[in-house]
């Protein structure tokens, strides 16, 4: 017989399970303004303390300080803020939706509007964003019709996808946002791809990209920085930390080993490693990264640290795998009461303007949810059937042409 010790096998667990009290006691959590901001043409090897730091601009006291401050105008945070509380207001009514019975899903980005928004912002028109389904404020910060988000949520004859995608998988392309996919890891390997065609043909446009932690997990999001590191393609590569992975939370993909941005460490590529519920930090390490991709100095993979306050879609109750209070005590705050703080400190909000402005985009919401209502709702009112022949083929062949033939006689 060995002497040897039996192995075990390890399976990682959250800290805390429902009925048991949340925890984050293990994050460090630096101060504001703590870590350093090195400058664009840095060698990678050279930044290889950043993935294990956490950037953050907005303090306790609701200033904006240290060397990753982007200094922005109150226009801009203005806009940030709008963008970020339009998309909650929205959020709120379409869930509701779902519950009447008007579309079969939706999915809530509560807690995360900060990235959708800032980057959104901080990129120009041309660049292109390959998306995941939680950065809606991307599209509310560049002013999307609210009317056409709700007729493709509704699926009914006026959705601008004409019935090819399911509710909440947006396509914009005049917005810079590619089509949303179920398939979440395929989009870091289109996103790599577009920026080196972009490279490739000497244009001036770069690309980012959005994965969940959990899918770090997958051979797409290796392949894809491999491509990246290998090509220097003109992209970054952003993960969104939100902890779980529908009901598996971040350390089943690898969280309780090290960080997801030190995976760039691998690849050669900086990484850097965000609070994503401070509207400034995102959008200065965006900032900072698309000039590396515009002087053709490669990819950066960024980390935007956060919290899901909802449950992965409406298919999905958080109660059954986390504390029920859990959300109310993640450290890192809400991004909206974060930045409406930070205005009102520096004299560019108030009050009565906030709540103004949330009265606003109620109405908003609630006049285009109305709109697409009159059309009809889900399984009230479709797009034509024939539809489904176009933008498919260049060509139909003549047995497609017959099926259409009988579909518009039906």
């Amino acid at each position: 017989m060995s002497n040897r010790a039996k192995l075990s096998l390890y399976v990682p667990e959250p800290n805390a399970r429902p009925g048991q009290q949340p925890s984050f006691e293990h994050f460090n959590i630096p101060p504001a303004g703590a870590v350093r901001r090195p400058d664009i043409s840095a060698l990678e090897h050279e930044m290889r303390d950043l993935p294990f730091a956490l950037i953050r601009v907005l303090d306790e006291q609701h200033s904006a300080v240290g060397p990753w401050n982007p200094k922005l105008p109150h226009d801009r945070l203005i806009a940030g803020l709008r963008a970020m509380m339009l998309t909650r207001a929205f959020d709120a009514r379409l869930f509701r939706a779902h519950r009447q019975g008007k579309t079969s899903f939706y999915m809530k980005s509560s807690g995360e509007e900060a990235i959708g928004a800032a980057q959104s912002l901080a990129l120009e028109r041309g660049d292109m964003c390959f998306p995941t389904y939680r950065v809606l404020s991307w599209l509310m910060a560049r002013g999307y019709p609210l009317t056409d988000l709700v007729n493709q949520i509704f699926s009914n004859a006026r959705d601008p996808l004409q019935g090819r995608q399911l509710p909440i998988l947006y396509s914009a392309r005049d917005y810079g946002f590619y089509s949303l996919s179920g398939n979440v890891g395929s989009r870091f390997g289109h996103a790599v791809g577009w920026a080196m065609a972009s490279a490739y043909s000497e244009d001036d446009k770069i690309a980012l990209s959005y994965i969940g932690e959990g899918t770090t997990a997958e051979g797409d999001f290796h392949e894809a920085l491999t491509f990246a590191s290998v090509y220097h393609a003109p992209v970054i590569l952003c993960v969104t930390n939100n902890q779980w992975a529908i009901s598996t939370f971040s350390g089943i993909a690898g969280a309780n080993e090290t960080t997801f941005a030190a995976k760039a460490i691998a690849y050669g590529i900086p990484g850097l490693r965000v609070d994503g519920n401070d509207f400034l930090a995102v959008w200065s390490a965006t900032e900072w990264a698309a000039e590396r991709a515009r002087t053709n100095r490669g990819a950066t993979l960024i980390e935007l640290f956060t919290y899901r306050a909802e449950g992965h879609s409406t298919s999905d109750d958080p109660t059954k795998y986390r504390p029920a209070d859990e959300p109310a005590t993640w450290p890192l705050g809400d991004p909206v009461e974060r930045l409406k703080h930070h205005l009102i400190t520096i004299g560019a909000w108030d009050e009565d303007r906030h709540v103004a402005l949330a009265a606003e985009l109620d109405s908003a919401v609630r006049a285009a949810v109305k709109e697409a209502e009159s059309v009809g709702t889900i399984g009230k009112s479709k797009p034509p059937v024939a539809q489904m022949f176009e933008g498919v083929f260049k060509e139909l062949d003549w047995r497609l042409i017959e099926q259409r033939r009988e579909i518009e006689a039906s």
